[in-house]
């Protein structure tokens, strides 16, 4: 099968993702094949690659918003069958057994998995996937519009709960990426008001077709005081501003897997009893859930296309905002 390989982290501009071809994989125990119809871009995968977070082993095929149709399905698998339309998202597996997976926290999962990272992910023509921490997509939603739901929507769904975001508030979102086109979406579903902290003027001008209540810099005051905030640009440096602008016992919830430092700050910006929280992960749960939302409301994702062999180009637009709403690839 065709697929984009990564053999050697650098910078996207030295084009470090290569075409590889690689004989079709066989599922296992447990496991499902499916012949992927698009793969969504993340910055996660710009990190991955990149090298500013090392999977265990190379080479990889990276990708993790992967919709496909099963075409084979390996012993022990329930629920599933040939032809069946799935998603395959960031988790790959959890242990199950754990204290975090008792919980329902299988995002913390010591041992959790995660596709394009632990295991080969969609930038290919095919993938694996364990069947039971693939989710059904409906039949209606079409494969290049569903593939950013699978990471950008969930995490952004997981943002807004963990920042506790309650119907009719004022919320911020800050960078205006994939994952906040879709997450503001929810946020307009919930009665918010939402306020947009961009430099891009493509972005901007998306988030008020979107229905921002106001969008502007970091820099520049809303005249408001917002109660949640999520932060998905990946810039330590922004987490004073942005708590700058949250009201007394708000909430700032960080969407980011890697980030530049966060520099020390005067203890004013935290005190008031605001709350500063990462997001790490998700789980399968949150998977079900921002689907269902999603068909409801419904969500419309904005996407550009881009080639299986345009990999290398793709992320370099995502590097510098060049993607109004998000990237996907389609083999």
């Amino acid at each position: 099968m065709k697929a984009i390989a990564l053999n050697s982290s650098g910078p996207i501009e030295s084009t470090p993702l290569k075409v590889a071809e690689r004989a079709l994989p066989h599922p296992g125990e447990g496991e499902i094949l499916l012949r992927v119809e698009a793969c969504g871009l993340c910055h996660t995968d710009l990190h991955i690659v990149e090298g500013d977070i090392t999977p265990p082993a190379l080479p990889l095929i990276p990708g993790h918003q992967v919709v496909g149709r099963v075409e084979a399905i390996g012993e022990d698998v329930q629920g599933w069958s040939i032809g069946d339309y799935g998603g395959v998202p960031w988790l790959y597996a959890a242990c199950g057994e754990c204290s975090y997976c008792l919980r329902g926290e299988q995002n913390l999962c010591d041992a959790a998995q995660f596709t394009g990272f632990d295991r080969d992910g969609g930038y290919a023509e095919w993938i694996i996937s364990r069947a039971n921490f693939t989710l059904k997509i409906p039949e209606n939603l079409g494969a290049e519009e569903t593939a950013p739901l699978l990471c950008a929507g969930i995490i952004g769904y997981r943002s807004l709960r963990l920042a506790e975001l309650r119907p009719g508030e004022r919320l911020g979102l800050i960078g205006f990426g994939a994952s906040a086109h879709i997450a503001i979406q929810l946020a307009r579903h919930w009665d918010c008001e939402v306020y947009v902290f961009t430099r891009s003027p493509a972005h901007r001008s998306l988030a008020e077709e979107l229905g921002a209540h106001w969008v502007g810099g970091i820099e520049q005051d809303p005249s408001v005081q917002i109660d949640r905030a999520v932060l998905f640009a990946p810039v330590g440096a922004l987490v004073a501003p942005c708590l700058g602008k949250l009201r007394k016992g708000g909430t700032l919830a960080i969407n980011a897997i890697h980030m530049s430092p966060i520099p020390e700050m005067d203890y004013q910006a935290l005190y008031g009893e605001r709350t500063l929280r990462s997001v790490t992960n998700a789980t399968f749960q949150d998977g079900v859930e921002l689907l269902d939302l999603a068909a409801q409301i419904p969500v419309q994702t904005r996407t550009t296309r881009y080639r299986l062999d345009e990999a290398n180009v793709a992320l370099l637009a995502l590097k510098h905002s060049r993607i109004n709403g998000a990237g996907v690839l389609i083999p």
